[in-house]
């Protein structure tokens, strides 16, 4: 292995991220849930959502753009809709609370809502999606970030890469899709700006409106957005069913999500679990076997997500494979030897 890679085992890059949040002050109970959501994300490929991320969240605590204190608080607002303040905490800790009360909801009513607010990064936003449906529900996810991507005809950032998330029951693996609506995530090209190494022409766009290869660039530029008008014209429905549906900040409106300036960002998140039961006359799981017999019997097709799990089977028998340099920034915040 090169010398500029550490093998870590999943342990390891827990217990890592999980110190370096104590130390700034997060609760042992938020540091817990935020490690192993990071350390999930990194497992799945997700390296832009993964252990990348420590830096700027631990330099956002100790802004006070994170609340190091943060209590979030459920409400019932109507007998099957659910808000969550998220105290400008950490979006993880709100999202793990809601999940099952929403489980609980869909099951008893047939669908069920909850929004999210006062938040903030939610990382891979197919993975509260593929625990609903691990519960037997199918589920959207919408959630707005700081704004990247410029309206098709104009220079100007107005939405986030708004990432949409779906999943369905499915055996033996949920069907998971989840995807920003720009050509890549945001932190792909954060990842790459902390190792040193350009990115694909077609992902960003610098200042001027034209393409580039440079991450610094293109994190003072824009994204590109997946299909043209019809990616920032999806990137706007999410921003209707995250930002507005939650009463959050919009994303021109949101500070960023990778420095200490400015306050928090007051994000927002929808989640939707329908129980696919009673609308399907019973029929979904034979229905969504039969779907997956279909693509198995055409070269080349796939369900989605075969690639991810391979890559969360490989993790979990070897541990990670990380950049030194970040292992050693991850260490620096905590003075972890």
């Amino acid at each position: 292995m090169s010398d500029s890679y550490l093998s870590v085992s999943i342990d390891e890059a827990h217990e890592l991220c999980r110190a370096a949040l104590i130390e700034v002050g997060v609760a042992e109970e938020h540091a817990k849930i935020v490690a192993a959501a990071l350390v999930r994300s990194e497992m799945d490929g997700q390296v832009g959502h993964g252990l990348s991320r420590m830096p700027s969240y631990v330099l956002q605590v100790q802004a006070g753009k994170v609340n190091r204190r943060a209590r979030p608080r459920l409400e019932r607002v109507k007998p099957g809709l659910l808000r969550v303040d998220a105290d400008f905490g950490f979006a993880f800790p709100a999202i793990a609370m809601v999940l099952p009360e929403l489980a609980t909801i869909a099951k008893d009513n047939g669908i069920g809502a909850a929004s999210i607010y006062h938040s903030h990064h939610f990382g891979v936003a197919g993975h509260p999606c593929e625990d609903l449906a691990t519960m037997g529900l199918v589920s959207f996810l919408y959630g707005n970030a700081p704004k990247a991507i410029a309206p098709v005809g104009s220079s100007e950032k107005v939405l986030g890469t708004n990432p949409i998330a779906f999943a369905a029951p499915h055996s033996p693996h949920p069907l998971v899709v989840d995807f920003a609506v720009s050509t890549v995530a945001r932190g792909k090209i954060l990842a790459a700006r902390q190792q040193g190494r350009q990115i694909p022409a077609g992902w960003a766009l610098g200042p001027d409106g034209e393409q580039t290869t440079a991450p610094e660039i293109a994190l003072q530029g824009s994204m590109v957005p997946i299909g043209g008008a019809k990616g920032a014209a999806l990137a706007l429905i999410v921003e209707v069913m995250s930002a507005c549906l939650a009463g959050a900040a919009l994303g021109v409106e949101a500070s960023s999500l990778f420095d200490g300036e400015g306050g928090p960002p007051d994000l927002g998140q929808v989640l939707i679990a329908i129980d696919p039961g009673p609308l399907s006359r019973r029929l979904f799981s034979d229905r969504m076997a039969a779907l997956a017999t279909v693509y198995e019997h055409i070269d080349g097709a796939r369900f989605p997500g075969e690639s991810r799990l391979a890559k969360r089977e490989t993790a979990k028998k070897n541990g990670l494979t990380l950049p030194a340099s970040l292992v050693q920034a991850i260490k620096n915040l905590t003075k972890q030897p």
